[in-house]
């Protein structure tokens, strides 16, 4: 259960609130508990009042939808502790917050605030997708034998279905599941919307609709050249790690910049 919290980076702060890293507690930490900052409830607490700040700009119904998703996460906060309940929980809340991602690309205007709408959300897939590749990465076996391989297959599997992504490298790459090819289309293929490249891409098409966002567009280019340059066959797990904290690194400068030029 460890992988799951060094995906946020929040093993520090787990061990100040829990002793042990069992599934009850690693659950009740990313979904329910206000103590980690990147808790379920602590985002959509954000994204409401956020939401309700701009009350003005969104769509209406986009807002009912934000207010509506809160209300129930916290109803729901002790049912997705039980396994018998925790799919169905999760559940609603990925359908309801991709009901509010079509209802903002459906309904706002194309002007400044959706393009910083838009900024916000690759710069989080991004550094989502970079931290998933890096520490589903490192969690898997090392060095095994080629009658294991079959098995590593399998693992790298659970490496794409945790981004959505497993049916799209099936159509696009054409070929059995391994860890190169899985990598290069995670980190390269520009056509899929979780892969690190698509993300930079839209991060600089974002940028582009802003004033003054030269340097900024060309922190942006670095990072994609730098991912171009990659060969997937010969990447070592610690190279490979290397590249992600480059890149986690990146979205961080890049961040800070765009909060530096324009708020």
């Amino acid at each position: 259960w460890e992988p799951i919290i060094d995906m946020l980076s929040f093993r520090d702060v787990f061990y100040d609130l829990y002793k042990e890293a069992d599934e009850k507690s690693v659950i009740k930490f990313m979904v329910t508990d206000t103590a980690n900052p990147g808790s379920i409830i602590n985002c959509l607490a954000a994204v409401r009042e956020n939401a309700r700040i701009i009350r003005e700009i969104i769509p209406s119904e986009a807002w009912e939808q934000i207010n509506n998703l809160y209300i129930a996460a916290k109803a729901d906060g002790q049912s997705v502790l039980t396994r018998r309940h925790r799919f169905n929980c999760l559940h609603r809340i990925i359908v309801a917050n991709q009901t509010i991602t079509g209802l903002l690309g459906g309904t706002m205007l194309r002007g400044e605030g959706y393009a910083f709408l838009r900024l916000g959300r690759h710069l989080e897939r991004t550094d989502m997708t970079s931290r998933i590749i890096d520490v589903r990465s490192a969690s898997l076996l090392p060095d095994l034998s080629p009658e294991q391989s079959a098995f590593e297959n399998i693992q790298w599997m659970g490496v794409l279905k945790s981004l959505t992504a497993y049916q799209m490298y099936r159509q696009e790459m054409r070929i059995r599941i391994n860890r190169a090819d899985v990598l290069e289309f995670l980190i390269n293929n520009r056509q899929f919307p979780r892969s690190l490249q698509h993300g930079l891409m839209q991060i600089g098409k974002c940028l582009l609709e802003l004033p003054n966002s030269d340097s900024i567009s060309q922190q942006v280019e670095a990072l994609s050249e730098e991912l171009q340059q990659l060969d997937t066959h010969e990447l070592t797990q610690d190279r490979l790690h290397e590249v992600i904290d480059d890149i986690q690194l990146g979205v961080v400068k890049l961040h800070q910049a765009i909060d530096s030029q324009y708020f």
